[in-house]
């Protein structure tokens, strides 16, 4: 089955978004160390519960993805300043989808970020979360698509641009994207989604922005081997990833140490979260971090020691009896911080 050439990819230009530094969030003006974040010389607080050098390493990194506490926003953003992480990653807000906000609605968003002194890590937008043309996914999950399921790949040349301006807006210069709803046979897939995220990539390097792939086990793109090989063989310093290791190992892949062999120093954002076998219906699903398969204690260790810069951050997932989803992240935000004490023992 064929996929159509693509051609909604115009010429634009923009100017470089600043980058660098860190988040004002945090009150570095106590005692410094000496970390491996590029070449620069890093002063971190040394209050933070359960610090560590690993702890503290990861805490200018960290942040979480608002809607997984609250559709308010200013609720969530309380949340994440209250917890002195950095940054948030902006997904859903006040029950629509980031791209599809007013202005208003982004100035307002904008205002609460500068007033919280966060930082954006990455847009999350719902870019390629639908059916590649020619070869639609029998079992689309259009229960995950953050209050997008009207989009389609039509909708793909107006989405980039507007994405690329949302960045630009809120100061960060990544984008997330995805690579279709996964059909029965990927590799079938592979050259399709190739071609459209390679023009992407060429559309997003004219706008000076770093497009992220996830991998994401709903589409075609869902292990770290896949995510390693598609990165490769696009080799553009503006296609990198964003590394999931939750949803490879809903594929069966063992994200660590096994994924992440394909993934190291390709992606710039992680998504964090948890996940294990229910013993009565042994179906996965989800739990506080450090609870479930995945060896973060292993992986973090291996980022540390990797001198990972790029950013995370925690996208709960996981819901307690109670549906209380602040507590519930505040449960795997714990549950992170005793694996990064973990790291440093």
């Amino acid at each position: 089955m064929g996929c159509g050439s693509l051609n909604f990819f115009p010429t634009t230009t923009c100017h470089r978004l600043p980058t660098g530094g860190f988040p004002h969030g945090l009150d570095f003006d106590t005692q410094e160390f000496s970390l491996p974040i590029g070449a620069a010389r890093v002063r971190f607080r040394t209050d933070v519960p359960l610090c560590g050098r690993a702890t503290e390493l990861f805490i200018s990194k960290l942040g979480i993805i608002t809607d997984e506490l609250t559709q308010d926003f200013e609720k969530a953003l309380d949340f994440i300043s209250n917890e002195s992480l950095a940054y948030c990653e902006v997904r859903d807000l006040w029950q629509k989808n980031v791209v599809k906000l007013s202005q208003e609605e982004l100035d307002r968003a904008k205002q609460l970020i500068e007033r919280h002194r966060l930082k954006v890590s990455e847009i999350a937008s719902p870019i390629f979360k639908y059916h590649l043309p020619g070869m639609p996914s029998p079992h689309p999950n259009l229960s995950d698509t953050f209050m997008a399921a009207d989009l389609t790949d039509k909708d793909t040349e107006s989405l980039l641009r507007g994405v690329f301006n949302l960045a630009r807006f809120f100061g960060t210069s990544k984008v997330r994207v995805f690579s279709y709803w996964r059909v029965k046979e990927p590799e079938k897939a592979f050259p399709y989604v190739r071609e459209r995220l390679a023009n992407a990539a060429a559309l997003a390097a004219q706008n000076k922005i770093t497009l992220l792939l996830e991998n994401e086990h709903d589409c075609n793109v869902g292990t770290g081997k896949e995510l390693g090989r598609m990165l490769r063989e696009i080799n553009s310093p503006y296609l990198r990833g964003m590394w999931d290791p939750c949803n490879a190992v809903r594929l069966g892949e063992v994200p660590y140490p096994d994924g992440y062999r394909h993934v190291r120093g390709l992606f710039l954002h992680m998504h964090i979260k948890d996940v294990k076998k229910d013993p009565t219906t042994r179906e996965l699903q989800y739990v506080p971090v450090g609870e479930g398969l995945i060896d973060f204690r292993g992986q973090l260790a291996a980022l540390r020691n990797d001198g990972y810069d790029g950013t995370m951050s925690l996208e709960t997932s996981y819901s307690r009896p109670d549906g209380n989803k602040v507590e519930s992240t505040r449960e795997c935000l714990e549950g992170l911080f005793r694996v990064l004490k973990s790291v440093n023992a």
